[in-house]
């Protein structure tokens, strides 16, 4: 299994405040052994209390988090800045772990930032997260119809002359039509699903799906509840991917998780524990964690048949990262 989208350094980083040593080993580690995972995109997100001048120290500190995780487990997991990083990590037995910046916040208007959050191994960028940032809108403002700003536009060129991979998921549509306009380079999605089976702002149209696929990106499906069916199922998920690949092929699809059940009760101890019934959160009973990918290879096979389903679960994100990371280590340059 390889997945485009777990918020677990967030939840590593809450818990290590709060005198955790090693939440990443007690927990995550055995969660991604045991479904499989080889391969691990890790945003780095800006929670609402960081918007602002807080963000890009946040964001460092995640960062920071991320490669003391690495150090800790070294025979287990490794960041890979590199298409050939990837392909010797999972050759080892290692995860490959790639370091994604979800939300450009931590960038705010200065897109020369972009420059530093490469050389700290950020290797995917999505411009927003669902609300407003100096570079575009997210689905949360759809309403205003904004494309891109000259910031968002100049931090697409920048992103493509570093080799980081532009990042559609959270983005409002006219904004994505935009980067589809200026774009010179693979975009993806990193966890986003369909909206023709199921009508949400976070999922995409047929018609993105087949521009994502035509640029040369990917498109990962997402498996939060709310983003698949009333009342989602495991071969719910199954069948948005079946129906992106119906679009554009298998080798064009993936798995973007975006896991909650887990990590809301530790970023945001209150919510998940006084707030909001957890037990509520439409999340899948089936998919609620890494370790449950372990079951979820047998539906994959059954709604795509096996050939496909391979593609889904690992081939698309490995190869389409392995071929769209920069080919050299460019660190300090």
């Amino acid at each position: 299994m390889a997945d485009c989208h777990n918020d677990l350094l967030s939840g590593c980083l809450h818990q290590h405040e709060r005198g955790v040593d090693d939440p990443f080993g007690d927990f995550w580690l055995p969660q991604l052994r045991a479904g499989g995972v080889v391969l691990q995109v890790l945003p780095v997100f800006t929670e609402e209390q960081f918007v602002g001048e807080g963000a890009l120290r946040r964001a460092l500190l995640v960062i920071e988090e991320a490669w003391r995780i690495a150090s800790m487990h070294a025979d287990d997991v490794s960041i890979c800045l590199t298409g050939q990083q990837i392909e010797e990590a999972i050759g080892s037995g290692r995860i490959a772990l790639v370091l994604a910046l979800e939300g450009s916040e931590p960038v705010g208007h200065s897109p020369e930032l972009l420059r530093p959050m490469f050389r700290s191994g950020i290797r995917m960028v999505s411009l927003t997260w669902n609300r407003r940032s100096m570079m575009a809108d997210g689905v949360g403002e759809h309403d205003t119809r904004g494309t891109l700003t000259r910031i968002g536009v100049e931090a697409v060129a920048q992103m493509e002359e570093l080799g980081i991979v532009v990042d559609v998921s959270h983005l409002s549509e006219a904004g994505f039509w935009h980067v589809n306009e200026v774009a010179t380079r693979p975009f993806v999605a990193s966890h986003s699903s369909c909206r023709a089976l199921h009508d949400h702002p976070r999922n995409l149209t047929d018609d993105q799906i087949r521009a994502i696929a035509r640029s040369g990106g990917f498109v990962a499906m997402n498996a939060f509840g709310a983003f698949l069916a009333d009342r989602p199922t495991a071969r719910d998920y199954a069948r948005h991917a079946r129906h992106a690949r119906d679009l554009v092929g298998a080798d064009r699809v993936a798995l973007g998780l975006d896991f909650m059940a887990d990590l809301i009760p530790t970023v945001d101890p209150i919510l998940g524990g006084a707030l909001v019934d957890i037990h509520a959160l439409p999340v899948l009973p089936e998919l609620q964690r890494p370790a449950d990918l372990a079951s979820f290879g047998s539906v994959l096979v059954d709604v795509l048949g096996e050939t496909d389903a391979r593609w889904v679960a690992s081939r698309t994100l490995i190869e389409s990262l392995s071929a769209l990371l920069p080919s050299g280590a460019t660190m300090g340059q």
